[in-house]
């Protein structure tokens, strides 16, 4: 092993490598930094959220030579911040850093066609679906997968690249729209509720496992994570936590990932994917935990010991979008009541730096803790209209 990875565990004081320059890094930066690392981030905008705090801004494309060897001259250690970094960036880092995730494992969870069987072969169910790689797949599949969603097998995100189908004619319609990309089509079940399991896993094979969030979505983008051991039968927690430690073991995974899980009406559970990085829905973990998702991955990328991911209270994480910033009468666009939002007991704010607010856009997040499940709910409540957000107590 060359010197870049020689000191294992990397000391404080030391260089941790981030590619991608998103809210989730500029997160990264700030829990990395409170444990004396120094960061640096690869990130062609020079507008980044996380590139403004970092202390060394690479700005360079993911597959740019220069800022890759430039990257792994500097840092020890190197994560990523999304799961569409390209795999061979990785694995070309890996020559002279310690890279977690691997480029492996974030191959087989860039592709959902190789993350389905994968996460099928691991024994861990997922709904009823068929590779599409081409139109006459879709004309011999099943008549199980209809109704059923289409979903690209790359570079889907936040609903996107996904369309209901109730027939053959609609998803051959649909496929034409994505011009033929390569598609999983997935038989649409019943569900009952949305949950997800943030988890960490280290150099060592330990894990740490954050409390289960039961998420709402809006328009295929998470908008409410609530927290709390009363709202999921303990057996079906169980067995989540169980599942993605399979997931994570079988990837042989370090560093810090989410699985989603779909709970059916029946009471059965079944896994929709995996987020290589910390996750939306563990934004929570910023206040209601010992340590913070992504305290976790600086303490896992880093090789040190990995804090405890418990509980401390009832919480509920309600995103932030830039509609917020429009007024829902007129349209005008003006700022939040952000006093307002701070006079609420237990609200803790927390906007991503980024210039311009944008429908759809995600801006931030408030987790509202409570000493009892209730009081967070009600806090949510006031938060929410104040900012105008649909939730419901």
């Amino acid at each position: 092993m060359n010197e870049a990875t020689d000191s294992f565990p990397i000391a404080p004081g030391d260089w941790l490598g981030m590619i991608g320059g998103g809210q989730l890094g500029r997160m990264f930066c700030h829990a990395a930094q409170s444990l004396g690392y120094k960061v640096a981030v690869l990130d062609p905008d020079e507008h980044s959220p996380a590139g403004a705090v970092a202390e060394l801004h690479i700005r360079a494309g993911y597959l740019d030579s220069d800022g890759l060897e430039q990257l792994s001259a500097r840092c020890k250690a190197i994560t990523t911040e999304f799961e569409n970094v390209p795999a061979e960036s990785l694995r070309t880092l890996a020559r002279r850093s310690r890279v977690s995730p691997s480029g492996d494992a974030v191959a087989v969870v860039q592709d959902r066609i190789l993350e389905k069987a994968f996460i099928k072969n691991t024994g861990v169910p997922v709904a009823p679906y068929a590779p599409i790689r081409k139109s006459s797949d879709i004309e011999s599949a099943p008549d199980t997968l209809f109704p059923g969603i289409l979903k690209v097998a790359r570079l889907g995100y936040d609903g996107k690249g996904q369309a209901r189908v109730k027939n053959v004619q609609e998803a051959l319609e649909a496929f034409a729209q994505f011009k033929g990309a390569e598609c999983v089509l997935e038989a649409m079940l019943p569900l009952a509720s949305e949950l997800s399991v943030v988890m960490a896993r280290g150099v060592d094979g330990k894990t740490e496992l954050y409390a289960s969030a039961q998420n709402e979505h809006r328009d295929g983008i998470l908008a409410v994570s609530t927290v709390d051991a009363s709202l999921l039968d303990a057996a079906l927690a169980a067995q989540a936590a169980e599942s993605a430690v399979r997931i994570a073991k079988a990837l042989d995974y370090v560093g810090v990932m989410c699985v989603e899980f779909f709970v059916l009406q029946d009471g059965s559970l079944v896994a929709n994917e995996i987020a290589p990085r910390p996750h939306n829905s563990g934004h929570y973990t910023m206040n209601a935990c010992v340590s913070s998702q992504f305290e976790q991955q600086a303490r896992a990328m880093a090789g040190m010991p990995l804090g405890s991911a418990r509980n401390l209270c009832p919480v509920v994480m309600l995103n932030i979008l830039g509609d917020v910033w429009f007024d829902a009468a007129s349209g005008a666009k003006r700022e939040p009541d952000w006093a307002a939002v701070l006079q609420v007991p237990g609200a803790k704010l927390h906007l991503y730096g980024k210039a311009e607010a944008r429908r759809g856009r995600k801006m931030g997040h408030v987790n509202v803790l409570g000493q009892t499940l209730a009081q967070a709910r009600e806090g949510a409540g006031q938060v929410a209209r104040i900012l105008g957000i649909e939730f419901q107590p």
